[in-house]
């Protein structure tokens, strides 16, 4: 039977996740907890579904089948940005310094489908487009402009929340998403196509990640999995999000 989940739902992160090094217990860590518990808006979530879908906001749709997740949102930014053009409600006059570019922020449905129980599998590249999915229903982007150039110029055109709509008017985040990590640097960021989660520059000590890999990530302690889950955390420097995938990547609409 298939379950759809609107994610204003804050699930009971219960950590049962087991940590250690390998592929195998990798997968072991990120498996999917049976719950069961109201939401506050009287609703009831009953199913197999990983911890961190609980943190996903009411723009993303969730819905769970078989072994793979499915995550759906309209990608629309719920804050501020000049983005957003003169007398829309979230509009504000871009910050001294940032080079708005001539696109805009429009609904673009975008849908994932992820590893419920994702593996380690080797590392495989990130591709152009959406690599993931932020908690606020917003596309993640790899280090990379179009061509797989650098990002040296484009950086300009973010707004103060690290975002920019693409010229098909998509709004995404190559970097650490501020709206997100502020107030929280440890937290929650979104999931990946291979189906592991992505968190702030700060581990849950508040301190900087260590051992991170290639990918930028590594098996640590989260707020959702104290006993440690394979994840990935934003840096200031290149690759910002992930450098590639640790686990088989799902798929994009």
């Amino acid at each position: 039977m298939r379950t759809i989940l609107p994610i204003t739902m804050a699930l009971l992160f219960i950590a049962t996740l087991i940590a250690c090094g390998g592929a195998s217990s990798a997968a072991t860590a990120t498996s999917p907890t049976s719950v069961s518990t109201a939401t506050p808006s009287g609703g009831t979530v009953t199913g197999s579904l990983a911890p961190i879908y609980g943190r996903f906001r009411s723009a993303v749709v969730v819905s769970t089948s078989g072994s793979t997740v499915t995550l759906q949102s309209s990608d629309v930014p719920d804050h501020a940005s000049p983005y957003w053009g003169a007398g829309n409600a979230l509009y504000e006059p871009p910050p001294a310094g940032m080079q708005v570019n001539p696109n805009r922020i429009t609904a673009n449905a975008l849908t994932l489908r992820v590893p419920a129980a994702p593996a380690i599998s080797g590392m495989s590249d990130t591709p152009l487009g959406p690599i993931g999915m932020a908690i606020n229903g917003v596309a993640l982007f790899n280090q990379y402009a179009a061509g797989r150039m650098p990002l040296t110029n484009e950086i300009f055109s973010f707004d103060r929340f690290n975002g920019h709509p693409s010229p098909s008017n998509q709004y995404h985040y190559h970097m650490e998403p501020l709206a997100i990590t502020n107030g929280n640097r440890s937290g929650l960021v979104g999931v990946l196509l291979d189906g592991f989660p992505v968190y702030g520059p700060d581990d849950t000590g508040g301190r900087t990640p260590s051992g991170l890999d290639a990918c930028n990530g590594h098996t640590a302690a989260t707020e959702d999995a104290p006993d440690g889950i394979y994840h990935y955390h934003t840096t200031a420097t290149t690759p910002y999000i992930s450098g590639c995938f640790r686990g088989a990547a799902g798929s994009v609409g």
